[in-house]
């Protein structure tokens, strides 16, 4: 969750807060005062230690909707008492969480981030903000995917977060409507009928569109067809030693045009993913469009949002390339009072049972070999999704990842592409090119190489 991110996980206008909106922003990011992490007094006198979860999106842990892990925590530790403050926008969620660091105050005592900004994380400028995790209490590094550590490890060998999820990609859809447009419904036929190819995906969009129910949309948005397509991409934003080549990139290139086709020809239904009027939201209940670009974490925002009268319509199929969007880690930043019972929430949190019990609940695909491989996992059959194998198919897509290289701009790069590019072009009309020409200016005057 991603998700984003989470994602989701993805981000939003955030380059036109003021330094004071920020301010005021991560003081609800981090939900505590600037005095830093919980204290024993967070407990009311009851001698108990409070310990606050940053997070955004959806990443499943929470007692309302999530697999309940804080209460589990509770009940193993009784002197912790657990605070989730989660933030909807991922971009503003980092954007305030840089601020908070930089003043080393105000922060959560774990602080999740997506992966679009781990290699800002780190990076020289912000690695000593946080704790090393190799030796912190219950952490086993070698639990996980090689490539999830690696992407949360130093040049000097720190490792400053630990991976909560991974993005593998698949296509949900909703049978009812396909079915009404005169598209197959069975998930493997669904599947073939873009296998390879994302230029299929639009050529069954226009199928779609020739028949489609009315208020119906083939899908929600040309900017979450851009991260999709995008994820699939060997080459993306940035090249092996983290520098940015965006405008050079093949990747970038293939999932702009194929977004910009999508806007212009009417295949979407013109949404911004995560808005916060919840728009977005609003459309999965009302049935506003047919598919949507689906890594794991998406099932929990489908289930959450699409409501109990679309329980059993949705159905997933297997996305045209292999794919990896979003997928999150939990950081300790060095400015917070309990580093070492955070550390060791962090490492409870993200151990491979905990990671299953969130993907049996919010689809979330655990980043460690034995939960990728639990039974809990590869037979989950999740109640929102009746008959259909979602722990198989996302398995399954998850062992055919191969990892693009990161860098440290490439969720601001992201964000300038979907939402000052494509979303311009889709909502407003903009030619390409001159949106292309906005992004390109946007990333000269904002990013600093």
């Amino acid at each position: 969750m991603r998700i984003s991110t989470g994602v989701a996980r993805p981000g939003t206008r955030a380059i036109t807060l003021t330094a004071a909106g920020l301010a005021a922003l991560a003081l609800v990011l981090s939900g505590c005062s600037a005095g830093g992490g919980g204290t024993a007094e967070d407990g009311a006198g009851d001698g108990k230690t409070t310990l606050r979860v940053g997070t955004f999106g959806s990443f499943g842990f929470d007692d309302k909707t999530g697999a309940k892990l804080y209460a589990e925590y509770e009940k193993q530790n009784p002197h912790i008492t657990i605070v989730e403050t989660n933030v909807a926008d991922g971009q503003k969620y980092w954007d305030a969480l840089k601020l908070r660091l930089s003043q080393g105050s105000g922060l959560a005592d774990i602080q999740a981030v997506e992966v679009g900004y781990i290699a800002e994380a780190t990076g020289e400028a912000m690695a000593g903000k946080f704790v090393d995790l190799r030796e912190a209490e219950g952490v086993d590094t070698s639990a996980f995917l090689d490539w999830k550590v690696k992407q949360a490890t130093t040049r000097g060998g720190q490792v400053v977060a630990l991976g909560t999820d991974i993005g593998p990609m698949g296509i949900c859809y909703r049978k009812d409507l396909f079915e009404k447009a005169g598209l197959p419904t069975d998930r493997e036929k669904v599947g073939a009928l873009w296998a390879g190819d994302w230029a299929k995906f639009l050529e069954q969009g226009e199928k779609y569109k020739a028949k489609a129910p009315a208020g119906t949309a083939f899908h929600d948005s040309a900017s979450g067809l851009f991260n999709a397509v995008i994820s699939s991409e060997p080459d993306q934003y940035s090249d092996g030693s983290g520098k940015l080549h965006w405008e050079g990139s093949p990747g970038v290139a293939r999932a702009w045009d194929l977004a910009v086709k999508a806007a212009e020809g009417g295949l979407t239904a013109k949404l911004r993913q995560f808005d916060e009027k919840g728009t977005w939201n609003a459309a999965f209940k009302n049935s506003r469009f047919a598919t949507v670009a689906c890594p794991s974490w998406m099932t929990g925002i489908i289930k959450d949002q699409a409501g109990p009268a679309n329980k059993g319509k949705w159905d997933i199929a297997q996305a045209p390339v292999p794919a990896n969007w979003g997928g999150s880690f939990l950081a300790v930043p060095k400015a917070g009072k309990h580093t070492a019972e955070a550390a060791k929430l962090a490492a409870w949190l993200t151990a491979p049972e905990q990671q299953a019990k969130v993907f049996a609940v919010n689809g979330n695909i655990p980043s460690t070999t034995a939960g990728l491989a639990s039974d809990t996992v590869q037979n989950a059959q999740p109640e929102y999704f009746p008959g259909v194998p979602v722990g198989t198919i996302y398995s399954e897509a998850a062992r055919k990842i191969s990892p693009a290289p990161i860098g440290r701009h490439d969720g601001q790069v992201k964000t300038f592409l979907t939402d000052n590019g494509i979303l311009d072009i889709e909502t407003r009309g903009t030619a390409p090119d001159a949106a292309w020409n906005n992004v390109k200016k946007l990333i000269e005057d904002k990013i600093d190489q």
